[in-house]
């Protein structure tokens, strides 16, 4: 067994890393009274907006039934605001989906398109 023949005189030195963490908050990219923004989101979302709506929930990732479901287009509209990190809430996404529904399917497809 050997043993260590030079003196230790300082501690190893520890180094820190630091993150900063920031949450992205944005907003839409579009006001959602600007349907006539994009003229096909808006002709599809006023004549037939059970089509527009299944595009949204499909280009989401969800199925296209999805939106004939009670409540499901609040939801829906929830999780595309949290996943582009726009700044709301959930009683905003009620407000808008139950007084401007159609308005808000189409800020919805505007902002999809918008985000690719």
């Amino acid at each position: 067994m050997s043993y260590q023949t030079e003196v230790i005189s300082s501690q190893p030195q520890v180094t820190v890393t630091s993150y900063k963490i920031t949450t992205g908050s944005s907003s839409w990219n579009s006001n959602v009274c600007d349907c006539c923004e994009d003229c096909g989101i808006c002709l599809c979302g006023a004549f037939i907006p059970c089509i527009l709506a299944c595009k949204v929930a499909q280009d989401h990732g969800d199925s296209c039934c999805l939106p004939f479901l009670p409540g499901a287009m609040i939801a829906l509209r929830t999780s595309i605001r949290n996943q582009y990190g726009i700044s709301g809430s959930i009683c905003d996404d009620w407000i808008i989906m139950s007084c401007l529904p159609l308005c808000g399917l189409c800020q919805m497809a505007r902002e999809q398109k918008a985000r690719g």
